[in-house]
């Protein structure tokens, strides 16, 4: 391991290695901010440009740094606009959105930024010791623990369910699971419930649905409700103050070691991605809290903006572990590095540490060298990309529009997209007049598919669902999405529990 490291940073400290690390930060982040675009799309296009180079740590380290990159430039359109840049930083919009209603764009950026640097260096820390190990735990996971797992992320919607609104998150995450099941099932590739439109049958896409839950709903709200941009102008002084005090530092710093770990940890599993990190992160850390720190989730709290900024990017560091020991995608992203591996000739497996460690060991130091250089390149930046918000009324709403309806078009090359998109964002609009949350709707689309695809593998393979008892992970995971669903509840009786005590001694 000694030597593999030493190798490594000989190779990842060349010249050559230090330009690609650059290049690919400083694209992915321009790509991540981008509504809609994300990194699937540009790493495809760079395949060509990756092949051309020759060498394939060279190549890696390029695509890689388009990879993390993203994600970390992801949070800005999050943030500012309440327009997702990519799957990955949806729940970053949750309270990172809030805040710089508040004026605080410039803080919100800049604990974005270094949850996402912290959660990358752990997650590259993790990758280079553990790797070997953690791949053959992640070969114990089949189809019926990947169910699961999905049922432990359906289990978290009670964190985006504010006082009293468990039933309405209930209600969204069925809208959300019924919109997964349009379009051809995988595994029968049959058309449902399309009603004779082509446009349909392929599914309504992840970034059309996110779109029209959040970005389009904004500019909406703004042509509604003219007060919302009048402090704008107002708020440009306030943008410059990045500072955290020691109070948030000490808040946010048990979170960021908890969710890099978590984060990692579910980026290891193949299927499961720094979007489901992202969620599973935001729903945990909210679980953790007091009562009253529960209240301010959904308002600007910080540590509901640290937690899922630091699981995505630690789950991306964990997504190399699958893709390098065992040459299994974790993700659609990984799944297109992998090609890119195979076009360079370079075959990933358990060998590859042996056959060929400058190239395992040199992308692993390059995370190191690329989280360091994606701080350095958006700590100095955040106070002039916020004065995005002291922009006037009449020229944001154009913007974010522009945006939403380009990154739809680019995503999905299709321009029916964009009447499902409007028809998606009017009704989003409408529930979020009504108080619905629209978080459990995108994690109940996200999760029905991989549900559905891995409950009918399961039945198959064992002729029923006799599963559910004989494995043990599963049973454990199931048993993890109860206490998960029973915990807030819990929580409360124990507080009245309480309350009732303390009246009770006060009354003697």
């Amino acid at each position: 391991m000694l030597e593999g490291i030493l190798l490594g940073l000989q190779t990842a400290f060349s010249v050559k290695m230090l330009l690609m690390v650059i290049g690919g930060c400083l694209i992915g982040t321009f790509i991540g901010m981008l509504p809609g675009l994300g990194p699937m799309s540009i790493i495809a296009i760079m395949i060509p440009v990756a092949i051309s180079i020759g060498d394939p740590s060279a190549a890696l380290i390029l695509l890689a740094g388009v990879y993390y990159g993203a994600i970390f430039g992801g949070s800005t359109s999050s943030i500012l606009i309440n327009a997702p840049g990519v799957a990955g930083t949806v729940a970053t919009s949750f309270d990172g959105y809030p805040m710089a209603r508040q004026g605080k764009a410039g803080k919100a950026l800049t604990i974005a930024a270094i949850s996402s640097f912290a959660g990358g260096t752990i997650g590259a820390v993790l990758l280079m010791g553990f790797a070997p190990a953690l791949a053959s735990v992640a070969l114990l996971f089949h189809s019926a623990e990947y169910f699961a797992l999905m049922v432990v992320g359906l289990s978290a919607i009670a964190a985006f369910a504010g006082n009293g609104q468990v039933m309405k998150a209930l209600a969204m995450t069925l809208l959300g699971l019924m919109l997964a099941t349009v379009g051809e099932s995988a595994l029968y590739n049959e058309p449902r419930f399309t009603y004779g439109f082509l446009n349909l049958q392929s599914g309504i896409g992840f970034i059309t649905l996110a779109m029209a839950m959040f970005a389009l709903p904004e500019a909406f709200y703004l042509m509604l409700d003219p007060s919302r941009s009048k402090s704008q102008s107002e708020q440009d002084s306030e943008i410059k103050d990045l500072r955290i005090t020691k109070e948030e530092a000490k808040k946010i710093a048990p979170v960021i070691g908890r969710q890099s770990v978590l984060g990692f940890l579910i980026g290891v599993l193949p299927g499961a991605g720094a979007t489901i990190a992202s969620f599973l992160g935001y729903a945990v850390e909210r679980n953790l809290v007091s009562k009253e720190e529960q209240k301010e989730f959904g308002k600007g709290s910080i540590k509901g903006l640290s937690a899922p900024e630091t699981a995505n990017n630690a789950a991306c560091s964990g997504s190399f572990v699958p893709l390098l020991t065992l040459g299994i995608p974790g993700s659609g992203t990984t799944a297109i590095l992998l090609g890119a591996l195979l076009a360079l000739n370079v075959t990933p497996g358990p060998r590859l540490m042996v056959d060929q460690p400058e190239i395992f060991w040199s992308v692993i130091i390059s995370m190191y060298i690329g989280n360091l250089v994606l701080l350095v390149l958006n700590l100095p930046l955040i106070p002039y990309i916020a004065k995005i918000l002291t922009v006037p009324r009449s020229y944001l709403i154009p913007f974010i529009m522009f945006f939403t309806l380009m990154g739809v078009y680019i995503g999905q090359n299709n321009a029916a997209e964009l009447l499902i998109l409007i028809g998606l964002g009017t009704m989003a609009t409408v529930f979020r007049f009504a108080g619905y949350p629209l978080a459990p709707l995108l994690i109940g689309f996200i999760l029905g598919p991989m549900m559905e695809n891995n409950f009918s593998r399961s039945v198959q393979l064992f002729d029923g669902v006799s599963f559910l008892w004989e494995r043990p992970m599963t049973g454990a995971l199931l048993a993890l999405a109860v206490f998960l669903v029973i915990l807030p509840t819990l929580k409360q009786s124990i507080a009245a529990r309480r309350e009732r005590r303390r009246f009770t001694a006060e009354g003697d």
